[in-house]
């Protein structure tokens, strides 16, 4: 059988945590308007599938101050803190356990539903992506960040960080059964569920738009909870993959340098 949780140690890590922080302060900004864009009713219910540490929950909840906002996630230690982060915003913002392929919501429940940095870690997206939809009215939005690792590029040096992005999430994937490129696979998956107004649209995290410590934070977080897996299940070494990670972040902080990784955030609407 699948497991459905490939990279339950990596999520579980303590890295994730700094890894959802850094990531929601290097996009959210770019993501407002993308939301905005949305026609919700006045008091929109929202679901945050895949919520993690509640990063992009509370977000959600001060960008829609009259929506309710549900955060669901399968790892109660996020759950947990998420709850005393945003403890501010309850009851209009709560949290509870549950997957995001066989959600505890009935048909039809949510006017959007959000799923961001999901979809690429887990086996079967089509099928998560199904589930959301179940539980998104007619007329409701889907909003997905949904990665893609061939998406990331940094100067060259000793190292070539297009050896890294070329080879890792390939050997990666395959071992995981998940898409690292499901950024540019996830329109075809809405196309085929006959869904409306589908855009892709790009987030630019970049050494101009993004402070350069932030956008740091991420590859060091990355580094610190994915460089033994990726010695696990790839030809690159552990402490090659930490020789890479540690050339991107001193690219990334080299006053003179440039790097970016472009997000790809699709949304569609649900037919009426």
């Amino acid at each position: 059988m699948t497991n459905l949780n490939p990279q339950a140690k990596q999520m579980a890590d303590e890295s994730m945590v700094r890894n959802l922080d850094a990531q929601a302060r290097a996009i959210w900004p770019q993501e407002i308007p993308l939301l905005r864009r949305y026609l919700l009713p006045s008091e929109p219910r929202i679901l945050d599938a895949g919520c993690g540490t509640g990063e992009a929950s509370s977000r959600l909840a001060e960008l829609f101050a009259r929506a309710t906002i549900l955060g669901v996630d399968i790892l109660d230690s996020h759950l947990d803190l998420a709850r005393r982060r945003h403890a501010h915003l309850a009851p209009r913002l709560s949290f509870e356990h549950q997957s995001v392929y066989e959600l505890r919501c009935a048909d039809r429940s949510f006017d959007l539903t959000v799923c961001r940095h999901v979809l690429h870690s887990i086996p079967n997206a089509d099928r998560v992506i199904a589930e959301l939809r179940r539980v998104t009215r007619p007329g409701g939005y889907l909003h997905l960040i949904a990665e893609d690792y061939g998406m990331l590029h940094f100067q060259r040096g000793q190292l070539d960080p297009r050896d890294f992005w070329h080879l890792v999430p390939t050997q990666f994937g395959a071992a995981t059964q998940t898409d690292l490129f499901v950024g540019r696979d996830a329109l075809g998956i809405l196309a085929a569920m006959k869904l409306q107004q589908i855009q892709v649209d790009y987030i630019v995290v970049d050494t101009l738009r993004v402070p350069r410590e932030t956008f740091a934070a991420i590859i060091e977080a990355w580094r610190d909870g994915y460089a033994e897996a990726i010695g696990e299940y790839t030809e690159v070494r552990r402490e090659e993959a930490v020789a890479y990670f540690n050339q991107m972040i001193a690219n990334i902080r080299d006053p003179r340098g440039y790097a970016v990784w472009m997000v790809p955030v699709v949304s569609a609407r649900l037919p009426f």
